[in-house]
C-alpha cells in the first residue's frame, strides 16, 4: 500500500453506503471546485479523513471499504517473521510504511519481543522508504542507514542491486500484498528474503457498500472513485468480476469514471487491467484530492445557452456559477440533451434515457417541468411542438455544434 500516513484533515466518517456531502445553497452558499461530483471512496483506513477532504471541498461521498485489515497482534505471521529475526539478524531492513513499522514494533512489545527485536535492529542496516517512515525508525530510538530521496521503493531496490545481495540476508516490510517484482528481483540476485507482513487484508465482512459502489460505477452514478492501496484495487476489481460485472467496470474506467490512485504501487492493478489513472506527483491524501479538484471540473460539460453558461457536472449543474442541484431524471434528460446541443431530441429518445422501463411520455414532460425548476432559469431549454425538446444553444455557436 502506498503510505498515506500524517496527512493533515479530520471529519467524521460516513456509514458505509452512505451520499454524504451534498450541497444546501441556503446553508452553504459558497461551493468547492468537486461541487456536484460524487467520488467513490475504497480506503478501509483513513477514509474518515480522504471523506472529510473531499467534503469540504463540496463533494459527495460513497464509502465503500473495500478491504478489512487483520489486526497486528493478531497476526500469527508477523509473530514468526519476529522470531525468525530475532533469533537470527539479517543484513539489512527495508522498512516501507511509517504505520506499519510502528505497528511491528507495537505487536513485538505485546508479545514480549520488543526489546530483543529493538536490539537486533540496531544492528543491521536499515533502509526507510520516505521521511514518514525515517521519523517512525528514529522514533523507535534507531537510525536508518539512507532514505531515497525520490520515497520509491524502485530506488531502493537499484541500491541493493548496485551494492550486491548475494548472499545477504534481507528483511522487507511488507504491507497486504507481495511488492511487486521487489522480492522476486532480490531473490534473482541471490539474496535471501525474510517477508514481515507487518498487516494482511482480507475481504469486507460485509459486501452490500462494495456492491453499491460497484453498481454506482458501472451506471456512472459516480464521476470518480479513489485508490489508497493496491490491495483494495484488487479486491473491487475482483468483486467486480465475481458480480459479472468486470468488462462493464473497466468501460466505466474508461471513460464517464476517472479512477484516482495514491501513487504508482497503487494504480498497478488497475494498469494490468489496461486502466489508465490520475495520480499525484506526491504520494499523500492531500494531493490525491487536489488531483480530483483539477481533474473533475476539467472534465465537466460547458455549454453557451441562453445567454447562460451552464456547466454539466456528475449530479449537479452550474448555471452561471451557481450551484444547482438536479435530481436523477433531470440529470440524464439534460446529457441526452447535451449530446447534440441546439438539436431537438424527441420525447422517445428523452423516455429512453429517463432511469426505469416506462413508456408513458408524459414522464418526459413531468421531468422536464422538475428540471426546469431545478435550473431556475426555464429559457434554457425550449419545447419544439410535437418533436421534442431542445437546449437553446446561443446563435453565435449554434452552428458549431449542429454541424457535427
Amino acid at each position: 500500500m502506498d503510505d498515506v500516513s500524517d496527512v493533515n484533515g479530520v471529519g467524521d466518517v460516513e456509514r458505509p453506503g452512505d451520499v454524504v456531502g451534498v450541497g444546501d445553497e441556503e446553508r452553504r452558499p459558497e461551493h468547492g471546485p468537486l461541487a456536484g461530483f460524487t467520488v467513490g471512496v475504497t480506503a478501509a483506513r483513513r477514509a474518515d479523513e480522504l471523506g472529510a477532504l473531499l467534503q469540504r471541498r463540496g463533494a459527495a461521498v460513497l464509502h465503500a471499504p473495500a478491504l478489512r485489515i487483520v489486526p497486528l497482534a493478531d497476526d500469527s505471521e508477523l509473530m514468526a517473521a519476529t522470531k525468525r529475526i530475532v533469533d537470527r539478524a539479517p543484513d539489512v531492513v527495508v522498512a516501507t510504511t511509517a504505520i506499519g513499522f510502528r505497528g511491528w514494533i507495537e505487536a513485538a512489545d505485546g508479545w514480549g519481543l520488543g526489546d530483543a527485536l529493538l536490539e537486533r535492529l540496531r544492528t543491521v542496516e536499515v533502509l526507510a522508504r520516505g521521511p514518514k517512515v525515517k521519523g517512525a525508525v528514529r522514533a523507535a530510538g534507531l537510525t536508518e542507514r539512507w532514505s531515497p530521496a525520490s520515497e520509491s521503493m524502485a530506488e531502493v531496490l537499484d541500491r541493493l542491486l548496485e551494492q550486491g545481495v548475494a548472499g545477504r540476508r534481507i528483511a522487507v516490510q511488507l504491507h497486504g500484498e507481495p511488492l511487486p517484482g521487489f522480492v522476486e528481483a532480490l531473490r534473482e540476485g541471490g539474496a535471501e528474503v525474510v517477508g514481515v507482513p507487518v498487516y494482511r487484508w482480507l475481504p469486507p465482512e460485509d459486501l452490500t457498500p462494495v456492491d453499491r459502489l460497484l453498481d454506482a460505477a458501472v451506471s456512472h452514478g459516480v464521476d470518480a472513485v479513489t485508490f489508497t492501496s493496491a490491495p483494495a484495487a484488487v479486491s473491487l476489481l475482483g468483486r467486480a468480476e465475481e458480480r459479472g460485472l468486470l468488462p462493464e467496470l473497466l468501460a466505466a474506467f474508461g471513460h464517464d469514471v476517472l479512477p484516482a490512485c495514491v501513487g504508482p504501487v497503487t494504480a498497478v492493478p488497475l494498469q494490468a487491467h489496461g486502466v489508465d489513472t490520475v495520480q499525484p506527483e506526491r504520494f499523500r491524501l492531500g494531493p490525491l484530492v487536489q488531483s480530483l479538484c483539477r481533474e473533475l471540473p476539467a472534465r465537466a460539460r460547458a455549454l453557451p445557452v441562453a445567454g447562460h453558461r451552464l456547466e454539466i457536472r456528475g449530479h449537479a449543474v452550474l448555471v452561471d456559477g451557481d450551484l444547482r442541484a438536479v435530481p436523477p431524471a433531470g440529470m440524464s434528460l439534460l446529457r441526452a440533451l447535451a449530446r447534440r446541443p441546439g438539436w431537438v431530441v424527441p420525447r422517445a429518445d428523452l423516455l429512453r434515457a429517463l432511469p426505469g422501463t416506462g413508456r408513458d411520455e408524459h414522464a418526459v414532460e413531468t421531468a422536464m417541468a422538475r428540471l426546469r425548476t431545478s435550473l431556475g432559469t426555464p429559457k434554457l431549454i425550449q419545447t419544439v411542438v410535437k418533436r421534442g425538446y431542445r437546449l437553446a444553444l446561443d446563435p453565435a455557436t449554434d452552428a458549431k455544434y449542429t454541424d457535427e
